[in-house]
């Protein structure tokens, strides 16, 4: 009797000890407590623990060891970059598409579009660090292409990631190129659209194409393979969708 109650409590707590490691960009942390919830509706036994960063501080982190069983990027570079080092065991596929926006905490005259960036009243503006962060790539990459990028480059103040830049922008900023998922959280759901921000016009910057890849370190444990499917899955999308991603 003793063996048999042993042996249950040695199954149960390798049950509730499986552990994914997920790297993940910052602008999915609004999406990702939505996302492990319906993802333990299906698997309540398995934990997930996430670590947020940009995409290239995040990368740079598997290049040097850190044991993440996924990485959810902000783009495909960063995934195409660990398939060709063999550091990741999946070829890199697209799991959604995400948007820039710009918000101010304050009523803007956002008819001027992207242009409202050399109003006077716009002193300090707030970007992602376009090196590591992919949607600081695409802002830097949208004011280029309306040639406003020299005229306001002093103004600009960088975030270690997304989440950083909207943290300034709330805080510190009179405008900021965020991801417009953050605008889908609950802290964030007070600002109007077309009065604090908009959407940057998507023709203005590279479509911005999120990629994930299941790593080496995966190999060592056989839960990853679940969450890797379940962010392909159609229940996913539909979360990603309200978060105001595109879903392929």
């Amino acid at each position: 009797m003793k063996k048999t109650v042993t042996a249950l409590l040695i199954i149960s707590f390798s049950l509730y000890a499986q552990s994914i490691n997920i790297a993940v960009a910052a602008n999915v942390s609004y999406a990702m407590p939505e996302l492990i919830e319906a993802f333990h509706k299906q698997y309540p036994h398995i934990r997930i623990q996430t670590t947020l960063g940009s995409s290239g501080k995040l990368t740079a982190q598997i290049h040097n060891g850190a044991p993440y069983d996924i990485l959810m990027s902000a783009n495909m570079k960063y995934p195409n970059f660990l398939y060709k080092n063999a550091l990741a065991i999946t070829k890199p596929v697209v799991y959604a598409k995400g948007a820039l926006a710009m918000l101010s905490t304050r009523k803007r005259d956002f008819s001027k579009g992207i242009n409202i960036v050399k109003d006077k009243n716009i002193r300090r503006i707030a970007i992602a660090n376009p090196k590591t962060a992919p949607y600081g790539k695409a802002a830097i990459e949208a004011l280029k292409n309306k040639h406003l990028y020299t005229a306001v480059k002093n103004k600009c103040i960088y975030g270690e990631s997304v989440s950083q830049t909207v943290a300034y922008t709330v805080t510190a900023t009179d405008l900021g190129f965020i991801a417009k998922s953050s605008l889908f959280s609950p802290k964030m759901k007070h600002f109007k659209n077309g009065i604090n921000f908009i959407d940057v016009n998507p023709k203005l910057y590279t479509p911005i194409s999120q990629g994930i890849v299941l790593l080496k370190h995966s190999t060592k444990k056989t839960k990853p393979q679940d969450f890797y499917n379940f962010i392909l899955s159609k229940e996913a999308k539909s979360i990603f969708k309200q978060y105001g991603y595109q879903v392929p």
